[in-house]
């Protein structure tokens, strides 16, 4: 997946939203506020939660690292050309979108849930 599959893809789960923030970084959110992605705008790397049981198996493997500022919060993020396959990337963007979703009242969770 190139970045602009990436970001379609983001924007194609249920409430996402695109802003650019902070100078020049593209933000995928659910109601406003929740981010669950982040891109650079030269497109040069791409950021969104894992789980902790899986955070620091991600890191561990070549070409992605903890996300500055964000890794405590069990953000990775991945240099472009990603190191990992089109499947796994995109299981991954769904997991941070639901993790994030899960997070909301329940009253909101209902339109986004996959």
């Amino acid at each position: 997946m190139d970045i602009e599959d990436v970001a379609a893809f983001c924007l194609a789960l249920p409430g996402a939203r695109e802003d650019y923030k902070w100078g020049g970084v593209r933000v995928f959110s659910i109601a406003q506020t929740k981010m669950f992605a982040v891109m650079g705008l030269a497109g040069n790397d791409l950021s969104f939660k894992v789980g902790p049981e899986l955070f620091l198996g991600y890191v561990d493997r070549p070409g992605i690292r903890p996300a500055p500022y964000l890794a405590r919060a069990h953000w990775i993020t991945l240099a472009y050309p990603f190191a990992m396959g089109d499947e796994e990337l995109r299981d991954l963007l769904t997991r941070s979108h639901q993790q994030v979703v899960s997070k909301l009242p329940k009253k909101r969770q209902v339109a986004l849930k996959l």
